[in-house]
């Protein structure tokens, strides 16, 4: 069977993106950061989707990016905003290069279990104020990796990024997680932590959007871990 490494968030995005690599026949190994984030909520949703899901490993790595901050979620000192669905500005919570570090790490683990697919939950529809989360962002990260790695520089292997929501609506993709039986009940948004989503981030704002317009309460609400 062949191997895929998934990036593991703990978010709802990362959730429907461990499906998708799972009903496309591989086999997961879910990667999850403790980046010195404001709080740690989201690694413990990370931690249940993997187990629901049956992964073959599930990495934590610890990275120290509040070691130099630069982001509301790495930076005590800068608040997390009130959310706006209409954002268009880049939001304080934008942690510098967050993706193409994860990406590389990504690329680390596949190397050195042979896996040839790397997946991420990104989407350039709702989150166009993220600049890591743009296609071309993912097509020069592929680039980068196959020209950076043994495998594929020199024996003719390739690893291929999949970001399988870049186009969709957090809606669409929703519902493709419905078809695919996930558990949003499991998964954490908040940019706050707490036991209890804020309901005023952006992310907040963004999921409640996103639910409201698929038509479907958010299991997340009336379910605690």
């Amino acid at each position: 069977m062949s191997k895929a490494v998934v990036l593991l968030s703990g978010g709802l995005d990362s959730a429907v993106a461990l499906s998708v690599a799972k009903s496309d026949g591989h086999e997961v190994y879910a990667l999850s950061f403790d980046y010195g984030q404001r709080h740690s909520r989201e690694l413990r949703s990370a931690r249940a989707v993997a187990e629901r899901a049956g992964v073959a490993a599930h990495h934590v790595v610890s990275l120290k990016l509040d070691s130099w901050g630069g982001s509301a979620l790495t930076d005590s000192r800068i608040n997390v905003e009130e959310g706006d669905v209409n954002r268009t500005d880049i939001p304080v919570t934008y942690v510098p290069a967050r993706n193409m570090v994860f990406l590389s790490v990504a690329a680390s683990l596949a190397e050195a279990i042979g896996a040839q697919h790397i997946y991420i939950g990104v989407s350039q529809v709702d989150y166009s104020g993220y600049v890591d989360c743009r296609r071309v962002f993912i097509d020069a990260m592929q680039q980068a990796v196959n020209k950076g790695t043994v495998m594929c520089a020199e024996r003719g292997q390739s690893i291929t990024i999949h970001a399988p929501f870049i186009e969709m609506t957090k809606a669409q993709e929703i519902a493709l997680g419905l078809k695919l039986g996930v558990d949003f009940g499991l998964t954490w948004s908040c940019y706050r932590g707490g036991e209890r989503p804020c309901g005023t981030c952006d992310s907040c704002k963004l999921r409640a959007k996103a639910f409201a317009e698929a038509g479907i309460p958010d299991p997340a609400l009336n379910q605690g871990l």
